[in-house]
């Protein structure tokens, strides 16, 4: 037993000292991405800046070029009125402004092209920087595991190695949400912010200017858009804790879960409940919830579905989830085997959040006929008690 104690130490020792220099050059690696992408973005709001610069100077060049070709009209038909010199400085200045917004619109047309091509390189450094911290959390996630104590490590191995399991995929899973939480945050209400700042400026060059209707267009726009990004910020809240889970109960909120689905989607889905409604435990209507959205996630992603059914039944002892689809299926073993290999939360997680809900998942699926998935889970005395 000391042997192989010292061997798995020994081992270990090795894993982490690779897995610390690769967590430092992750680091390093992210670190530059963010210092690139400070670069990207102060150059990118300079062109922004430019850009709107340059597009004013050419809306009043078009103008003042109009302008000028009616007074070279004008003065060329009234030679009454008008000598040769008259028609000359009239023609120059149609010519020099017409001059000028050629260069303008050519310029116009280069800082739109740069301001698109900066837009997409700031995406992709973006990418690169959050595929760096995935890696660096899921190396931080294994770290912490292999630096404990090796007495407590081989006991793992030897008599835990699926609690073990399960616990570095809740951390991952953790890991997975906070970061998709930030993302949702960056590409929505941080995005429209940004957005608004811009639109308010421009509103405030058009009321400097007095084009007041314009103003009130856009104010209308802002309005709107103001309306939007508070509508993805109550998304995101729903998302992390449904609120209507613990003031309506488990039905009403799958049912507006379910309405929403299929208009995000466009799969036609269905819900139906058998038996009468009865409050579960806080903590069991938030597992079925996040079983169903799992479920969900599922169709959406790989199912390519056009319809998907949501049956919850209560019986005596027992509720019934069933999730039925009629997308392109899949084998079971297959996927099943693939999933206990995978850093993924994907079915070894349902089955996870069934188990701790002490009950029992069937998956029927054939590749070509659908996927029907049927949940158990007993709402005894005993579990209401434990999971009050």
């Amino acid at each position: 037993m000391d042997h192989r104690i010292t061997d798995i130490d020994r081992v270990i020792k090795n894993a982490i000292n690779v897995m610390e220099e690769s967590k430092y050059q992750i680091y390093e690696i992210c670190e530059s991405a963010r210092a690139e992408l400070g670069s990207l973005e102060s150059e990118l709001n300079k062109v922004l800046k430019e850009t709107l610069q340059t597009i004013d100077k050419v809306d009043r060049l078009e103008q003042e070029y109009r302008l000028a070709r009616i007074r070279l009209t004008e003065v060329s038909r009234d030679f009454d009125r008008y000598n040769e010199n008259d028609i000359k400085a009239a023609y120059d200045k149609a010519t020099q402004l017409q001059l000028d917004l050629l260069v303008y619109r050519e310029k116009e047309n280069y800082l739109k092209a740069r301001r698109d091509d900066l837009q997409k390189r700031v995406k992709i450094v973006e990418n690169s920087i959050e595929r760096a911290e995935t890696i660096g959390s899921q190396l931080n996630v294994v770290l912490e595991y292999l630096s404990g104590d090796l007495n407590q490590v081989t006991r793992i191995l030897e008599s835990a190695k699926n609690r073990q399991l399960i616990g570095l995929k809740i951390i991952l899973a953790q890991e997975e949400e906070r970061k998709r939480i930030a993302r949702e945050i960056h590409d929505g209400p941080a995005q429209s912010l940004a957005n608004l700042v811009l639109r308010t400026e421009i509103a405030e060059r058009m009321l400097n200017k007095q084009e007041l209707q314009m103003v009130k267009h856009e104010l209308v726009d802002l309005k709107g858009q103001v309306r939007s990004g508070l509508e993805e910020i109550r998304k995101i809240i729903f998302n992390l804790r449904p609120m209507a889970l613990d003031d309506l109960g488990l039905v009403p909120t799958l049912r507006k879960y379910v309405q929403d689905f299929e208009e995000k989607t466009r799969i036609h889905s269905t819900f139906e409940t058998i038996g009468k409604e009865i409050r579960l435990p806080s903590a069991m209507e938030a597992g079925i919830y996040r079983l169903v959205q799992e479920a969900f996630t599922n169709v959406m992603k790989h199912a390519h579905a056009s319809h998907v059914s949501l049956k919850l039944q209560y019986q005596a002892q027992m509720v019934k989830i069933s999730i039925q689809d009629n997308g392109a299926g899949f084998n079971t073993k297959f996927v099943e085997a693939r999933s206990k290999n995978s850093s993924h939360f994907g079915l070894i997680g349902m089955r996870e959040r069934v188990e701790l809900l002490e009950g029992r998942m069937d998956i029927e699926s054939n590749i070509g006929s659908g996927t029907l998935i049927t949940i158990h889970i007993p709402i005894n005395a005993d579990n209401e008690r434990r999971h009050k």
